[in-house]
C-alpha cells in the first residue's frame, strides 16, 4: 500500500493496549515504555489548565500508555505496531499546547518525541535549518545565533519543541515581519503516517503546508526544515506609562517602523503587575515591551517619549530577547490566573478596534483587562474577564464581534484551520482514525 492510498473498510477490531506494551517494550526496551500512574498522568495534561471551561471538564482523556522513542528511526516502527492492534496514537511534545491539543481523549497511546533532540542542519545560504521534532525551540534560536543566524518565528512558550510549535502553535516571536507558522515558515517536513507499512515520507513546499497547525491529526511530524534568517542585533526595550490606552497607541506606531520589530507586547497596570518581578516594569503602571533592530532604537525610545511614557530599560542578547518573549501572547494571562486563581478567563481577539475602541472591548466583560500584542499586519489581544460560567463568557463574543473585534475561542481543541481539507487529507494518511482522535467537530 501506498503512504496515501485508502485501506478496504474492515470490522475495527478492539484496541490491544496489553499487546502494544509488549511489542514496543522490545523495540524501544521497558524503561522507554512507560505504564505507572505517574507518567500517564503528566500526559494527561497540557496548556489547558488557562481555560476554566476546559478545566471544569477534567480529566478530559488519558493514556493506558507513554512511548519516548530515542531515534527518528523508531518512530514508523511504533506508528506500525499501534495501527496493527489499533490502539489511538496522540503525539506529544513538551506539552504547552493550547488547548487539549496533546490531550489523548481517547485514551491508548501517547508517543512523547521530546527525546528527539538533534539538529541536523544548518544552512545559511539556503535560509533553512533542519532539526528532529523534539529540539526546544530556545535551544534552536540559541544554537543559530551562536551562528550568526535567527528563526524566522519561535513561540512565547520557548521550550515547546519544533514539532510541537509546527504542529499545535500559530504564532509567535517574528510574526510582526513574516505571519503566522503556516504561511511560509516551513520549508519541508518528514512525517509519518498511520499505516500498517509506515514509514518516514519527506514532504516539501507545498506538499508539507496541510500538516502545519493541524495538531497531529493526518500524521506524525518526526523532523523539520523551517526558514531562517542572518542574526540581527535586536535590542529590547522596555517602557512604562501613567495609562494603557498611551501604551496601547504607542505599540500601533512602534509595530510600524522599519525594519520591523521583532515583538511588541503591552499590558496595562494590573496585569503587569503580575508578571515576574522586573525593576524595568514598575508596579502602577502599564507596560511595553519590545524587541526592535538596534537601528531603531533610538526611534522607538522617542515614540515612547512622544506617547507620554517612560523607557525603563534597553536590553541586549538573544537570553535578553527570549525573556521578552516569554511576556507575550497568553503568558500574561497564565501570570493573571497564578496571581488571582478562578478569577479570570480569557478570549483570543484581533482587530484595529482593540486600540480604537479599547474602553468598549475591555467593558464586554467583567473587569475586563486587555492584553495587546501586535501582529503581521494587525492588532492581535487576550481579553481577560472574571469568569462565571461558559454561557456568560460565550455570551460576549457577538458583543465583541458588533465592535469590529474578530474573535477566536481558545476554550476548545478542535481542528479549526482548513478542517474539511486536513479531514480528506487524514482519510488518505491515517484510514482507521488513530492519529489523535476525537479532534473533530461533532
Amino acid at each position: 500500500m501506498t503512504q496515501t492510498q485508502t485501506a478496504s473498510p474492515t470490522a475495527a477490531p478492539a484496541p490491544d493496549v496489553a499487546g502494544l506494551v509488549e511489542e514496543l517494550s522490545a523495540v524501544l526496551g521497558p524503561d522507554l515504555v512507560l505504564t505507572d500512574e505517574r507518567s500517564l498522568d503528566k500526559a494527561s495534561q497540557d496548556g489547558s489548565y488557562l481555560s476554566p471551561i476546559l478545566r471544569a471538564q477534567w480529566p478530559i482523556g488519558r493514556p493506558e500508555v507513554v512511548a519516548r522513542p530515542t531515534s527518528v528511526e523508531q518512530v514508523p516502527l511504533i506508528v506500525q505496531a499501534a495501527v496493527r492492534r489499533r490502539v489511538p496514537i496522540t503525539s506529544r511534545g513538551k506539552g504547552t499546547g493550547n488547548y487539549g491539543q496533546v490531550v489523548p481523549l481517547h485514551g491508548g497511546l501517547v508517543l512523547d518525541l521530546t527525546a528527539l533532540r538533534g539538529i541536523d542542519e544548518v544552512d545559511p545560504e539556503a535560509g533553512t535549518v533542519t532539526a528532529e521534532a523534539g529540539v526546544r525551540m530556545m535551544s534552536l534560536e540559541k544554537r543559530l545565533a551562536r551562528e550568526g543566524s535567527q528563526l524566522w518565528m519561535y513561540p512565547s512558550t520557548v521550550q515547546s519543541t519544533l514539532g510541537g510549535f509546527l504542529a499545535g502553535g500559530s504564532a509567535g516571536t517574528g510574526t510582526i515581519v513574516h505571519g503566522r507558522n503556516h504561511e511560509g515558515f516551513v520549508e519541508a517536513l518528514d512525517v509519518v503516517f498511520a499505516h500498517p507499512d509506515a514509514e518516514i515520507v519527506h514532504l516539501s513546499g507545498e506538499d508539507a503546508q496541510p500538516f502545519v497547525h493541524t495538531y497531529g491529526v493526518a500524521g506524525i511530524i518526526v523532523r523539520a526544515t523551517v526558514r531562517i534568517e542572518p542574526l540581527q542585533d535586536w535590542r529590547c526595550v522596555y517602557a512604562s506609562f501613567d495609562d494603557h490606552h498611551d501604551a496601547f497607541a504607542a505599540v500601533r506606531r512602534v509595530h510600524r517602523v522599519e525594519p520591523a520589530p521583532r515583538l511588541c507586547s503591552a499590558d496595562g497596570a494590573h496585569v503587569a503587575s503580575c508578571l515576574p518581578e522586573d525593576e524595568a516594569i514598575p508596579a502602577g503602571r502599564a507596560s511595553l515591551r519590545a524587541i526592535v533592530d538596534a537601528s531603531v532604537a533610538d526611534e522607538v525610545q522617542a515614540i515612547v517619549a512622544e506617547a507620554g511614557g517612560a523607557v525603563e530599560a534597553v536590553r541586549s542578547g538573544v537570553n535578553e530577547s527570549i525573556k521578552v518573549s516569554t511576556l507575550s501572547y497568553n503568558h500574561p494571562t497564565h501570570w493573571l490566573q497564578k496571581a488571582e486563581p478562578d478569577t479570570w478567563f480569557h478570549m483570543e481577539c484581533q482587530g484595529d478596534a482593540l486600540v480604537e475602541r479599547l474602553d468598549e472591548v475591555e467593558a464586554v466583560y467583567p473587569g475586563g483587562t486587555l492584553h495587546l500584542e501586535a501582529g503581521h499586519g494587525r492588532m492581535f489581544g487576550m481579553l481577560n474577564g472574571h469568569y462565571s460560567d461558559p454561557e456568560a463568557a460565550y455570551a460576549g463574543v457577538p458583543v465583541l464581534e458588533g465592535l469590529g473585534v474578530r474573535v477566536h475561542s481558545p476554550h476548545q481543541y478542535r481542528v479549526d484551520h482548513g478542517t474539511e481539507a486536513v479531514r480528506a487529507l487524514a482519510a488518505r494518511t491515517d484510514p482507521h482514525g488513530l492519529l489523535n482522535p476525537g479532534r473533530w467537530e461533532a
